[in-house]
């Protein structure tokens, strides 16, 4: 079956799922995404996603989804920046991929790979997101407020003056920052005491451009290769309070400013495996 069949079948099979729309005013409509149907069936994401990119070629700017159950690639390529789209539920993987402009709000929690690759906007999770967190992404803005999991921030990079930013309220799992390559990784703990680690094993493996900046301690055997760290110096403090001042705005929590128990976390070469590849196999 070629994919476009498969699409058809899908798109026939799940038809009678096309979620209510309520319109409450020429630019605001909110969508029940709700389990219906037989069996209890939650709409497909691909219809889902179909009414998404309808209502934006409508004009309308602010979307907002109720009962979202999973269904993935919630706004993926959207790039209105006038776009506001609010989410009540928990967004399946690739939440926002290749976001470009828009503000997604997701009140609950997120699946993997939320911001995967974008290149601007604003992703902004009022509970936890899980793993790959920010992959590969160019530009724009994700606040999370409470934990996240593994391999977070990979291979974040900055281009021409454009760069994203991560910043993860609670804890963050293994491998964060992995292959970064550029862009700001902010880790708060702000439910831990600030002394303990917020995050795991192998910070920054590989990495080669950008910063994390950690809120608690931080064991040097943390450290992926490639990865040293220090402290926060007063050149950094500027960028930190943007990023901070997002933070405290989206979840009206504040952030201590105790700099001298954060650490900063960064490259030592911008070729961390420059010799350790046998030339003979290239």
């Amino acid at each position: 079956m070629t994919s476009d069949a498969g699409h058809e079948k899908a798109t026939k099979k799940h038809r009678d799922l096309e979620p209510p729309v309520r319109r409450l005013d020429d630019e605001t409509v909110v969508v029940k995404v709700d389990a219906q149907g037989a069996g209890g069936r939650p709409v497909h994401y691909r219809i889902l996603n179909s009414l998404i990119r309808k209502l934006m070629v409508d004009g309308v700017k602010h979307i907002v989804l109720e009962g979202v159950m999973g269904q993935r690639y919630i706004a993926s390529t959207a790039s209105r920046k006038d776009l506001y789209i609010e989410i009540h539920g928990t967004p399946g993987n690739n939440l926002g991929a290749f976001l470009d402009g828009p503000t997604i709000e997701v009140f609950g929690n997120a699946q993997d790979q939320t911001g995967n690759t974008m290149n601007s906007g604003k992703i902004i999770v009022h509970g936890n997101t899980w793993d790959v967190t920010g992959l590969a992404a160019r530009g724009g803005t994700i606040l999370i407020r409470g934990n996240t999991g593994y391999r977070v921030g990979i291979h974040m990079k900055e281009y021409a003056g454009t760069k994203p930013t991560l910043v993860v309220g609670g804890t963050a799992k293994d491998f964060l920052g992995e292959y970064m390559a550029g862009g700001t990784v902010i880790v708060l703990d702000l439910n831990g005491d600030g002394k303990r680690s917020p995050v795991g094993h192998n910070l920054g493996a590989g990495i080669h451009g950008g910063k994390l900046f950690i809120r608690g301690n931080l064991e040097k055997h943390q450290l992926g290769p490639g990865a040293t760290m220090g402290q926060v110096t007063d050149e950094d403090i500027p960028e930190l309070e943007i990023a901070l001042q997002e933070f405290e705005k989206a979840f009206k929590r504040t952030v201590p400013r105790n700099w001298e128990n954060w650490v900063k976390v960064q490259p030592t070469s911008s070729r961390p495996f420059s010799g350790h590849y046998d030339p003979t196999c290239v």
